[in-house]
């Protein structure tokens, strides 16, 4: 590590919009950074795809590089910072050669963590070198830090959160406005908070790709992205979101990594929370995570979970533990002792339950979905319409509530009601989770 008054030096792959951010970043607080890492964080190479394009700042004093593994391999940097994104190709071979180069490796990189961190984690620190991700997960919020560090002397029984903007952002405009899933994801389009293809975010694969993160950190397994349960937020209306509001409930993406008898249950799904959970009060763009501690309790941290600011804030705190020669496992215990999870098989979680039907307004149809409840065993706890239609037979919500009971019991529930020629349209079910 570098000491007092000298130079760590970096270079950068990838100039979009959270690279250019941390360029900026090291510039206009380059005092500041210095003062607490005791030596100067400098810039000497970089490396995009367009060299030509104007990014609104001068790059001239850094080495340009066309290819970043090049970069890698051959810069006379001691750390390489990868912002190129994606699980494999270019991301992956950039940093497999950083660190066989001898180099430290600090990413905001989830997708590649997700897929391969406890293979790139092993690989460090067989050379004793750093992998920093605190950029990866929840962006300025210090999620990392605060399980592998602050958290260190606890068992962690259950990690969750919002861990996607663009999602919260939707669901608290459908609330807000009543407006309907397509109208806002077309807003949320317009101003730049959803991507032109969103599915990563609404379809819960990004949320997904970060609590495979945090699973590993809290529980001290193997990184296992495969095993995640994802649903997306597609499906959820602006009924649905009327009727939580009713009952006394926000809806919420939420991923849930939680710490069973059984095993490991890592899953991703709008999910009803009180309104009076803290969680419940995060709104817009905002991510919050919450780890629950056998010593410590349940603590809450909250903050703008994207962005090139906030991103580029983690990016150089995990720079600034390099200059200072912190160094910490990279997943909270050594990476060569990771073990494979055992994880929890989705059908066998239990949980209350939120069921939306669109029946037929005609005698003896909710005592036919009575009847499929009680076959399945599962006990109702509330049932919710409103009015009548306005002719005999016309389509009505009805909305019922269950007590906990099984995955495995509520699809095959789910799979007779659908049946039924008095229900007009899919069963919606929608998880209500006890935080």
């Amino acid at each position: 590590m570098p000491g007092l008054g000298e130079t760590l030096r970096i270079a950068v792959a990838g100039l979009g919009t959270v690279g250019l951010g941390t360029l900026q970043l090291l510039r206009k607080d380059s005092e500041v950074i210095a003062s607490r890492c005791g030596c100067r964080i400098e810039v000497t190479a970089v490396c995009a795809r367009d060299r030509s394009k104007d990014r609104g700042m001068d790059l001239s004093p850094f080495k340009w590089f066309d290819d970043p593994v090049v970069m890698a391999s051959e810069s006379d940097a001691d750390v390489v910072v990868e912002m190129i994104g994606g699980s494999d190709g270019p991301a992956r071979a950039t940093v497999e050669a950083a660190l066989g180069s001898g180099k430290h490796v600090v990413t905001a990189n989830k997708a590649l963590i997700a897929h391969h961190g406890t293979t790139l984690g092993r690989l460090a620190e067989e050379r004793d070198l750093n992998l920093g991700y605190e950029a990866a997960v929840a962006g300025g919020i210090p999620i990392i830090k605060t399980l592998r560090e602050g958290l260190a002397a606890n068992r962690i029984t259950r990690v969750y959160g919002i861990l996607n903007g663009t999602s919260n952002y939707i669901l608290t405009s459908m609330r807000e406005t009543g407006r309907d899933f397509a109208e806002v994801l077309a807003e949320a389009q317009a101003l730049g908070y959803a991507e032109v293809d969103p599915s990563f975010d609404i379809d819960g694969v990004d949320a997904a790709h970060k609590l495979s993160i945090l699973t590993a950190l809290a529980f001290g397994s193997e990184v296992d992205f495969d095993s995640v349960h994802i649903e997306g937020i597609r499906d959820v209306s602006a009924l649905d979101i009327a009727f939580a509001d009713e009952l006394g409930y926000r809806i919420k993406l939420l991923g849930i990594a939680n710490l069973t008898d059984g095993g490991i249950e890592q899953r991703v799904h709008p999910t009803l929370v009180a309104k009076d959970a803290p969680i419940a009060a995060v709104e817009g763009v905002f991510n919050a995570v919450v780890a629950e501690g056998d010593f410590v309790g349940s603590i809450m941290t909250e903050g703008q979970g994207a962005g090139a600011g906030p991103t580029a804030s983690a990016v150089v705190a995990d720079l600034i533990d390099i200059a200072r020669g912190l160094k910490c496992p990279t997943f909270a215990i050594p990476a060569s002792s990771l073990e494979r999870g055992r994880m929890v098989p989705m059908e066998r979680h239990v949980s209350c339950h939120y069921l939306r039907l669109h029946v037929q307004d005609l005698p003896g149809v909710i005592a036919d979905v009575a009847a499929v409840l009680r076959d399945e065993r599962i006990s109702v706890e509330s049932i919710l319409q409103h009015g009548r239609g306005e002719a005999e037979g016309a389509s009505v919500p009805v909305v019922i509530t269950t007590h906990e009971t099984s995955q495995a019991a509520m699809t095959k529930a789910l799979e007779k009601i659908a049946a039924f020629d008095t229900v007009l349209e899919p069963p919606r079910m929608i998880r209500i989770e006890a935080l």
